[in-house]
This record gives structure tokens, C-alpha cells and sequence, in this order.
């Protein structure tokens, strides 16, 4: 690789947590791992394939939530909140867009 391509490599790497995250879980149905919504969730916890937990901090239901938190310490699985499901349900490809890329409809995750 020459020097060029190392940099634009960098220019193009996210700089914050919120950043990359967004980008993994972009990318993440395309290798096939990625769980979406509950059942999917507690699958994965509870078999140990998750190496990663994201929860939304805004979900309505605290029993949701309590049980994610749960399977995740119990089984030692890292847990990261965001802040708003909309952003996540957006992240991991539950939104649908207009002709001109604008986000028309989330579904909250």
C-alpha cells in the first residue's frame, strides 16, 4: 500500500464510539451477524454467539430490558446502550428511505 492509500483509509475511519458503531452494524446483516429484536437477542445470549449487545436506553418496556441486561452479565457478553431506538432501528436497516435518501420511516428497535 502507498502512503495515499493509508491516509485515505484514516480520513475514512469513524472517529467516535457512536461513529463506529453505526458503521458495524451497517455492515453487520451482509456477514449475517446481526440478531435484531428480542427473540433473536436472547437467542444469541443465551447460546454465547453474541459478542456484542447493543440496547436502546429509551425502551418502553423495562422487562425487555431487564432480561438483556440479564443474559449479558450473566454469560459475560458486553452490553452498549444507545441512546435512541429510532437511531438503531436506522443503524441496523429497519428504516425505509424516499428517492432522495431521506429517512421516510423507522422502525424503533
Amino acid at each position: 500500500m502507498s502512503d495515499d492509500e493509508d491516509n485515505k483509509e484514516e480520513e475514512e475511519a469513524p472517529q467516535d464510539l457512536m461513529s463506529a458503531l453505526k458503521e458495524v452494524l451497517k455492515r453487520a446483516p451482509v456477514d449475517d451477524g446481526l440478531a435484531i429484536g428480542l427473540r433473536q437477542a436472547a437467542k444469541a445470549l443465551d447460546k454465547r454467539d453474541a459478542r456484542l449487545c447493543v440496547l436502546a436506553s429509551d425502551c418502553d418496556q423495562d422487562a425487555y430490558t431487564k432480561l438483556v441486561e440479564a443474559l449479558c452479565a450473566h454469560h459475560g457478553i458486553n452490553l452498549l446502550k444507545v441512546a435512541e431506538k429510532e437511531k438503531l432501528g436506522e443503524w441496523v436497516g429497519l428504516a425505509k428511505y424516499d428517492k432522495a435518501g431521506n429517512v421516510k420511516k423507522v422502525v424503533s428497535c
